[in-house]
């Protein structure tokens, strides 16, 4: 039983990769990148490492999906006061 639960563990972990990788919207990738990080603290779960599993799910899932999102926020900011002061210009 356990074989099967980390089998289907490491399925779920390489689909949400795979569709990290593939999403090209910054902030769509990052909510991705949140469910990569679920599928990988449940992976560690089954693998009897909950520790780890803890830990990427503050890290993972959370804290570094909201980095990537606050800075897509400033970076579309700055382009949209510059795209501003060029049409003023």
């Amino acid at each position: 039983m356990s074989d099967a639960l980390i089998v289907i563990s490491l399925l779920l972990v390489a689909a949400a990769a795979t569709a990290a990788v593939l999403v090209r919207d910054p902030a769509r990738q990052a909510l991705v990148l949140s469910v990569l990080g679920l599928t990988l603290a449940v992976l560690f779960t089954v693998l009897q490492a909950p520790d780890v599993a803890l830990s990427q799910l503050a890290v993972g899932s959370a804290l570094t999906p909201l980095l990537v999102l606050l800075s897509v926020r400033k970076i579309r900011r700055k382009s949209r006061a510059g795209q501003q002061e060029e049409e003023r210009g």
